[in-house]
């Protein structure tokens, strides 16, 4: 899986979520989203069911400096498989996964408190 170049080269909390997309930092991005310490990135996840270890490489590539790997499933929560969450582990990150609006709220309390966070969100039409 292809994850587009960062739209955002930094953190930057989630202003506003819905209509398929996200807006961040003055910024608006249509599609999900991946959220790690180096920037903000176009994820071209639209289900849950696409989510492996693969499409979550810069998590991988940045896991020295993430502790919790908040998982936005969608409009509802809904259960990662289990080499995912077993996969993050073995890298000594924890997953939340709930869905994508309480993920993004959630993503913004701890980025206040300068937790060591990160975010996957898929897109949802209505928040």
């Amino acid at each position: 899986m292809e994850i587009h170049e960062a739209r955002y080269p930094g953190r930057a909390p989630i202003d506003a979520y819905g209509n398929g997309g996200f807006r961040f930092a003055g910024m608006s991005h249509r599609g999900s989203l991946l959220l790690v310490p180096s920037g903000i990135y176009g994820w071209p996840v639209t289900d849950l069911e696409q989510v492996d270890m693969a499409c979550l490489d810069r998590v991988v590539e940045e896991a020295a400096a993430i502790e919790i790997l908040l998982l936005g499933c969608g409009p509802e929560m809904r259960r990662p498989s289990a080499s995912v969450r077993t996969g993050l582990a073995d890298l000594g990150i924890s997953v939340e996964f709930m869905a994508t609006g309480p993920a993004a709220r959630t993503f913004n309390v701890l980025l206040a408190e300068d937790r060591a966070v990160a975010a996957a969100l898929i897109a949802v039409d209505n928040p």
